[in-house]
């Protein structure tokens, strides 16, 4: 790797040179210079310089980022200025890396995100305008354009010379993200990550409706719309819907050096007389020097408080050993036995109790366990401890008086048991509960073998803890090998600022420190923060040889240093620095040397180390005088490191990473570099890989868990020929990294944090450090980020989240939020899939203050991290959705049946049983007319009751017999023709309130030959809402009079009406009140059964009212069928709680009971608000063995009265009498609910199998009705085979085909059949294009023919040619001649194995949803109750959910069940499981109060009501989240 020329830096230029190139850099972009004028000015300034660098481009010189000399390879770094240092905690950014941040930036033009709309924000709306790109910046799609962003692109540090090459990149459509034109329509190139897109969005003029919001606008004009291809009848697509591969780029770097060797470190000296142990080391300075100090521990003020001599850790330790041992007991067994763990729980502040704890379990022979203090019941991270605990078999825990007393307690006083902890006994070990040996009682601590010394915990990348188990060999060898590499002496004296329960401040100030009879100075951390110099000062009062710190402590330390002018470090050797391998370190040291090499700090003491817990310490830089060589820099490619290529950076002058050796191997160790995924393969010379250690001073497993203890500590690598490299096993590091020059280990990443999207590999830790470099100190709070990865559709997807600073704006935040996903694009060249701001403080945080990552993606998936901003950007990560479906070669009907026959499907037709068969002729036509049955019944059966009806209390408020019915509508219909002198023929709207009025308006417009449109009275508080579809059916219908009640003609007629409507403009208004008795001199009797009996108005779901006409003969047609499926005789009563203007409900209110003669027991389902058992008390009360609800009630029901079921059975409803409760509907039969209605009420007797559902449309208002199935009525031949349910493939459903799977398998969709078919009636499956029959199990539009179907739609303007189709079609090949009602729904038919009672096999008829409501996206078809489905489950706090399309964009909005400010958790999650179930990226997510999304009586989502309202911005939401 050395010959290659190993990432070194070309020479440097002088400081004053520099600066000059920055004061031009800036001239240049604040725009005070020219292009022209600043290449001129660089050239010169570079002219005197270019002999030296020979044949390296100028454009590397000029470039702002080469660093000083401290940076470069030179051995002896010269003094250089201070760089001024922004104040920030715990992270700090690299210099290098903020001034190629900043350049990214500059490349992109100040651009406006479309900002989320919330509620009550500090935002003003802003106007279109302010937030739409300019147009300018919008390149179309031709060639010349592609040169615009080029330029823009072209960063003031290129020469033209180098931009040339660079665009013929671009316009090939290369993967060069920070190419604004290189979006998705371009083929070959990636999508342009986030807001680079931005530029490119051309502005396609929509149609737009002038009440689209401003916000709607501007997002529209920001995003662009793909151009889809129309979706047509047949596509070529496979059945899985593949997913896409990322394929690998040609041009990606490849590996290109020879195999690395393994790399051996010098052998462990064997001149030293090493201690034979630990303890025995301990002993000797104990006894034989027991006034040498061991430790100071200092307090918050920096005050030493304590210091413990070598003679006080032994004797205490020892009185530690015996007390354990000896006088601990459980029903008089001792407790603990040699080899038990007991864990350690310690305050950071007190290191002198932890150290006689551990030393004293060890001369116990007993495995100490160091853990945090658990602070509060729910500390981020702290069930996985109590997991680990609980796995080690730990049941003692050791602390101090005072720690003890900070715990959380239970009631009992006793110590609080934590979640997933296992019962602990805790014992106080200060002086006074000890016990003090007898004179001749000695340890018998064996401490050398193999057996476990101590167990360090390790938290995953996933959050799981697992314990590293320490043998006592590798404990000594750590601490041999540490002497030796960082030339450890007799009491030296160490300041250590880590943590000292594990990791290197373990390792260092507690093991190998006592070893060597050293002198510990332990700075705790709340005295860091408070005083971040307390270290400096510290070594400088102590005259402390070595100090062990982090990068953080040295950036704290910066900050603080100004006002201090006598420190000096003169008396350091060597300045370790234990996170070395971070990428911000080299920042930290760099700065540190600049400003305490003035102190007395020599640039050699600065020490890097690397560690893992598996291996402990695996390199660390030495110092000169210990043989250690100069040190190294090396600045790599960041696009060559994500393909884990090693590539000193040339081209891309952004995006690199500076990274600085940690030294060499450790003494008596082997290290060689495996490849990351796969076999552990050695990597070659200019690969990265996982560092692997092969030595006696590593961890020897994961305690407890064998499986991957031999995957991480018994890893043996191999050569590219499969050879082994050594006879012995390696431990994997979790360190990616190389080998570089003189042997110096490199480390660029760690494996928890490795992120792979697509092909490429990124570091989570970059990541962190670019979005900090993105005015850091301005926006994020205390510097604390997370990033991590989650599994979105097969791959990971990039999560940024920040705590952004209390007083930070709506503004700030969005403009930080695009800058930081511009910075990340530009460096890293990866999308950021969300990006979420938290408010400050609320990260889950780490035991020493920093972010806890793992926990932190943990609430982020589980919807808790009540996030106070959010934006999304799947469109532009997402790249491996499957392909949209392409039209196939044209295949005829006719083809299709040959298809069908060949593969020996039948096709898909059914029928209910044949009507001639049933009932002699003669009834049949004595029924024809309705207003004949009434006046038939009224002189046969007077009393007969056929009407109750129900109010809110369950009692009676009014019924009707047959002669009571009849009288009534005779006095309607004297009215109609003397008052409201109507002809024959004249429409009239009904506006009554659900009861016998109704009934008995209707049939009094029959009997004077009018006919009647029934119409929903508008709600007295909501007239706004409801009065205009009144208004609009009586107009439409061409309503030459409204029949009502008194209270609704003065409604109709009030001020607040003619607030909404005009009033002037209605027809005659009649009140039937209080009408005289009148009889009429004869009853109506039409000329012929195909004369209009009335006319059925309703709205359907997309919005549209349609009114079809219903004739006599049609009417008891329907009426006849009814009575035949459902076996309707006087003697029945059945219940009805369903809606009565439109449908069935209206059929089974007003016509079926007159024309079977049974009595209906009549409940409003608007009663059920104000008393929700009303409908169940008054079956179980009239015995009903039949009733009818709709799916709201049922609902209701479910919601209503689940914890009720004991109540109402104690007041005695029993709901066994029931033999069919049916849901009527026109829609896809919602199994869930009617499953949990038929659970939930089993208990009061409802029989397991009463539940079925109902299917009609707007063509035929009952196709499928389920009948009875239970009882002696099986034996009479009427009983049909029980509803069956199938599990369809979701994904064949969007190609518009039928594929069965088993149930539980992925995708899997249950569908149960809508009922059986009535008598009379067929059905046939047909192509939607094509119009020609499919097979059975095919997937088409359900087209019926029935007596009873409707004769046509009723319209005003003549659209009549329009919908012709739909009421009189014809198959296009096969059965040409019968005439089919379409009904608009897509369904299929399959055969069954059951038979029904003819013997036939039963066709059962599934409906799958409504053609006008499927969304079609990326040439699928969708049903959105399937994405509204998947949706609802993704969180608890989603209530309800509606989801429509706008402009190829998929709008998803949701109800929030819950607090507001965990609105914004659900926009990832509702992202997710869309892309995820659906494969469809989500433009829009909007979530709104409960109540928003509009349901009509039916139960059914108003879903294009609600898009009208969205566009015209009137849902009041709570958060509008626009995904980029």
């Amino acid at each position: 790797m050395a010959d290659r020329g190993c990432p070194l830096q070309p020479v440097p230029l002088p400081a004053e040179v520099r600066e000059s190139l920055a004061e031009l850099e800036l001239e240049l972009s604040e725009g005070d210079i020219t292009q022209k004028g600043y290449e001129k000015k660089r050239a010169k300034l570079l002219a005197r310089f270019i002999p030296l660098i020979q044949g390296v481009d100028t454009s590397l010189q000029a470039e702002p980022r080469i660093p000083g000399p401290s940076q470069t390879m030179a051995e002896a770094p010269k003094q250089q200025k201070p760089r001024p240092t922004n104040s920030r905690d715990e992270r700090f950014r690299s210099d290098v890396h903020t001034e190629a941040v900043q350049a990214a930036l500059a490349k992109y033009k100040e651009r406006k995100v479309p900002l989320p709309s919330k509620r009550r924000s500090i935002l003003v709306h802003s106007s279109v305008e302010t937030c739409t790109p300019p147009d300018t910046s919008s390149a179309s799609e031709d060639e010349g354009s592609l040169r615009r962003p080029g330029r823009l692109t072209s960063t003031p540090f290129q020469s033209h010379s180098s931009v040339e090459p660079w665009l013929d990149r671009v316009i090939q459509g290369s993967s060069t993200s920070s190419s604004a034109s290189s979006t998705s329509s371009h083929p070959g190139g990636r999508p342009a990550a986030a807001l680079a897109g931005l530029m490119a969005h051309t502005h396609i003029g929509v149609p737009v409706n002038s009440r689209v919001s401003s916000k709607i606008q501007q997002l529209l004009n920001t995003l662009k719309r793909p151009k889809r291809p129309p979706l047509k009848e047949f596509f070529v697509d496979d059945m899985e819907e593949l997913l896409e591969v990322q394929q690998p780029d040609p041009n990606q770097p490849k590996p290109e050096g020879s195999q690395m060797v393994v790399l051996k470190g010098e052998p462990l000296s064997l001149g030293t007389p090493w201690p034979p142990s630990l303890l025995a080391a301990l002993q000797r300075w104990g006894t034989m020097q027991p006034k040498a100090p061991c430790l100071t521990s200092l307090d918050t003020t920096g005050k030493a408080v304590y210091t413990l001599t070598y003679g006080k850790l032994w004797s205490r330790s020892l009185k530690l050993a015996y007390t354990l041992l000896n006088k601990l007991t459980s029903k008089n067994e001792p407790l603990l036995k040699p080899g038990d763990r007991v864990a350690l729980v310690f305050p950071n502040s007190d290191p002198v109790m932890f150290m006689v704890a551990f030393y004293g379990c060890l001369l116990a022979e007993l495995v100490p366990v160091p853990i945090e203090v658990p602070l509060t019941k729910k500390d981020a991270g702290s069930q996985q401890i109590g997991f680990l605990l609980g796995s080690c078999g730990v049941t003692l825990a050791l602390t101090t008086d005072a720690c003890q007393k900070g715990l959380p307690k239970a009631q009992t006083g006793e110590v609080a048991t934590f979640k997933g902890w296992p019962p602990l006994t805790w014992l106080v070990i200060d002086g006074k509960h000890l016990t003090k040996p007898p004179k001749d009682w000695h340890p018998l601590a064996q401490d050398e073998g193999a057996g476990t010394a101590y167990i360090e915990y390790k938290t995953s990348k996933e959050g799981s803890t697992v314990g590293v188990t320490v043998s006592h060999a590798s404990l000594l060898a750590q601490c041999r090998a540490l002497t030796q590499a960082c030339g450890y002496l007799e009491a030296e004296t160490l300041t250590n600022v880590l943590d000292f329960k594990r990791d290197a401040g373990l390792w260092h100030g507690v093991l190998t420190s006592v070893m060597n009879k050293m002198h510990v100075i332990s700075i705790p951390y709340a005295l860091m923060k408070v005083n971040p110099l307390s270290w400096i000062q510290k070594v400088c009062l102590y005259k402390a040889q070595t100090a062990l710190v982090k990068s953080r402590d040295m950036h704290w330390s910066l900050l603080a240093q100004r006002g201090q002018r006598d420190v000096s470090l003169s008396s350091l050797r060597m300045l370790i620095v234990a996170d070395g391998a971070n990428p911000w370190s080299i920042s930290s040291c760099d700065a540190f040397l600049n400003v305490f090499q003035s102190r007395g700090l020599r640039p050699e003491v600065i020490c890097p180390c690397a560690s893992s817990p598996e291996a402990l310490t695996v390199a660390i830089r030495r110092p000169p005088d210990l043989g250690g060589p100069p040190p190294r820099k090396a600045v790599l490619s960041m696009n060559g490191l994500s393909y884990g290529v090693i590539r000193v950076d040339t081209e891309e002058k952004l995006s690199v990473l500076t990274v600085q050796d940690v030294g060499q191997v450790m003494p008596g160790a082997n290290i060689c570099v495996v490849k990351i995924d796969g076999a552990p393969y050695l990597c070659k010379t200019d690969e990265v890989g996982e560092i692997c250690v092969d030595s006696n001073a590593t961890g020897t497993a994961y305690y407890g868990l064998l499986g991957i203890t031999k995957n991480v500590f018994e890893t043996v690598p191999v050569t590219a020929g499969g050879a082994p490299v050594s006879d012995r096993p390696f431990t994997r590091t979790g360190l990616l990294g190389f080998i570089g020059p003189d042997n110096l280990v490199f480390i660029v990443g760690k494996l928890d944090g490795l992120m792979v999207v697509g092909v490429r590999r990124h570091n989570a830790d970059d990541i962190v450090a670019t979005a900090l470099a993105v005015e850091p100190m301005k926006f994020v709070y205390r510097g604390r980020i997370a990033v991590f990865s989650v599994r979105v559709l097969h791959d990971d997807r990039i999560v940024l989240v920040a705590e952004q600073r209390p007083d930070a704006s709506e503004e700030d935040s969005f403009q930080w939020m695009s800058r930081v996903l511009q910075a990340i694009d530009s460096i890293h060249q990866v999308g950021v899939y969300c990006l979420t701001l938290v408010p400050a403080n609320t990260l889950p945080k780490a035991p020493l203050g920093g972010v806890h990552v793992s926990e932190a993606k943990q609430r982020f998936l589980e919807g808790m991290l009540h996030p106070c901003n959010v934006l999304m950007c799947p469109h532009t990560c997402v790249t491996n959705l499957p392909k949209p479906r392409q039209k196939q070669p044209e295949v005829g009907p006719a083809s299709m049946i040959v298809g069908n026959l060949v593969a020996g499907k039948r096709i898909a037709q059914a029928s209910g049983r044949e009507l001639a068969h049933l009932e002699d002729s003669d009834q049949a036509r004595k029924f024809l007319f309705l207003p004949d049955v009434l006046q038939w019944r009224a002189h046969t059966t007077p009393d007969h009751p056929l009407f109750l009806l129900l109010n809110a209390k369950g009692t009676v408020t009014s019924t009707a017999t047959c002669v009571q019915l009849h009288r009534k509508a005779e006095r309607v219909a004297a009215a109609l023709t003397e008052k409201a002198r109507l002809s024959i023929g004249d429409h009239v709207a009904l506006v009554y309130p659900p009861g016998v009025d109704l009934i008995a308006a209707f049939y009094g417009c029959l009997y004077c030959g009018c006919v009647p449109v029934t119409v929903r009275p508008p709600h007295p508080q909501n007239l706004a809402t409801t009065l205009p579809t009144v208004k609009m059916i009586v107009e439409v219908s061409k309503s030459a009079c409204v029949l009502t009640t008194q209270a609704i003609m003065r409604l109709l007629k009030s001020k607040e009406a003619a607030a909404t409507v005009d009033v002037r403009t209605w027809p005659t208004i009649l009140d039937t009140d209080d009408i005289p008795k009148k009889k009429v001199a004869n009853v109506f009797r039409p000329p012929s059964p195909d004369v209009l009996a009335y006319l059925d108005f309703s709205v359907s779901t997309t919005g549209i009212l349609a009114g079809v006409k219903m004739s006599h003969a049609a009417t008891s047609a329907l009426c006849r069928s009814i009575k035949l499926q459902c076996e309707l005789y006087p003697s029945r009563q059945i219940a009805i709680c369903l809606d009565p203007y439109c449908g069935l409900g209206f059929a089974l209110w007003c016509l079926c009971s007159v024309y079977s003669g049974h009595q209906s027991v009549l409940v409003p389902p608007l009663e059920l608000e104000s008393n929700v058992s009303l409908w169940l008390s008054a079956v179980s009360q009239y015995k009903a063995r039949v009733t009818f609800c709709s799916y709201s009630v049922m609902e209701m029901c479910t919601k209503g009265l689940g914890a009720q079921t004991g109540v109402l059975r104690m007041k005695g409803v029993n709901l066994s009498c029931v033999r069919t409760c049916m849901v009527v509907a026109e829609e896809r039969p919602r199994i869930a609910l009617t499953q949990s209605f038929s659970k939930l009420f089993k208990d009061l007797g409802l029989p397991a199998r009463a539940v079925s559902t109902t299917f009609g449309c707007r063509v035929n208002v009952a196709i499928c009705l389920q009948p009875n199935r239970l009882g002696k009525l099986a034996e009479q031949g009427t009983a049909g085979p029980d509803p069956t349910t199938v599990y369809v493939d979701m994904r064949a459903l969007r190609h518009d085909r039928v594929r069965l799977v088993e149930r539980g398998s992925p995708h899997s969709l249950p569908l149960t059949e809508s009922g059986k078919i009535l008598p009379g009636v067929k059905v046939i499956i047909a192509h939607t294009e094509t119009k020609g029959p499919l097979g059975d199990s095919h997937l088409g539009e359900i087209w019926v023919s029935s007596p009873h179907n409707a004769t046509g739609y009723y319209t005003v303007h003549g659209e009549e040619a329009l919908h012709a189709d739909h009421f009189s079609a014809r198959l296009s090949f096969g059965d040409t001649q019968t005439i089919w009602a379409r009904t608009g729904y897509l369904g299929f038919l399959r055969r069954t194995e059951l038979t029904d009672a003819s013997g036939e096999r039963h066709d059962a008829l599934y409906v799958v949803g409504s053609l006008d409501e499927t969304l079609e996206l990326r040439g699928m078809r969708y049903h959105p109750i399937d994405i509204e489905t998947s949706v609802i489950r993704a969180h608890r706090s989603i209530a309800e959910c509606a989801v429509f399309t706008w402009t190829n964009l998929l709008v998803v909005v949701v109800e929030l069940d819950g607090l507001e400010q965990d609105a914004l958790d659900l926009v990832a999650l509702v992202t997710n499981v869309v892309l995820e179930e659906h494969h469809l990226v989500v433009g829009v997510v909007v979530i709104v109060d409960p109540g928003v999304i509009p349901i009509n009586s039916r139960g059914e989502k108003q879903r294009m009501h609600l898009r009208d309202g969205f566009l015209a911005d009137q849902l009041d939401p709570i958060y509008v989240a626009y995904n980029m």
